[in-house]
Formats: structure tokens, C-alpha cells, sequence
């Protein structure tokens, strides 16, 4: 998708989130006890895998694994949202 990008300031990744409904949180049974588990957005589907969190916690990880988010803001009701490595 030549119109994603990758972003890495919070305010921007909230703004567009909740822009498109989307809520942080983490995949449930993912975590280690050292880990927090897989960071994902989710856009409220029906399914129990989820875990909401709070956007500090959420970024906490973001931060710690060292990721950035694809995000396609060229077609305005697009949720096509994917984590990354930064480099």
C-alpha cells in the first residue's frame, strides 16, 4: 500500500485511532510476565482475544519494543493500521 506510512508520535497514533474507532489494547494469553503481550488496535469486533488498556500502558510497550504504526490516512474511513519494527 504505497499511501501507508509509518508513524511514531503518540499524539498523531491516539488522533487516528480514535478518529477510527479504534481502542488499545493487548491480545490476550500473549504475555510472559516480562513481556506485556502483542500490542494491537482493536475496532470493537466481537471477540474475546482482546484486552483494552490504557493508552499510557499501550505506548509503554510501543515504545519498549521499538515499533512504529502503518497507517494509510489518504482514504479517510480506511482502518488499515499495522505495527512495525522502526528500522
Amino acid at each position: 500500500m504505497s499511501s501507508a506510512h509509518k508513524v511514531t508520535d503518540h499524539d498523531h497514533i491516539r488522533g487516528w485511532a480514535e478518529e477510527h474507532g479504534a481502542k488499545p489494547s493487548l491480545v490476550k494469553g500473549t504475555g510472559d510476565g516480562e513481556h506485556e503481550g502483542v500490542l494491537r488496535l482493536h475496532f470493537g469486533e466481537e471477540d474475546d482475544k482482546f484486552h483494552l488498556v490504557e493508552w499510557d500502558e499501550w505506548f509503554k510497550v510501543f515504545e519498549e519494543s521499538k515499533l512504529a504504526i502503518l497507517i494509510d490516512e489518504d482514504k479517510a474511513q480506511s482502518r488499515f493500521a499495522k505495527l512495525v519494527r522502526r528500522d
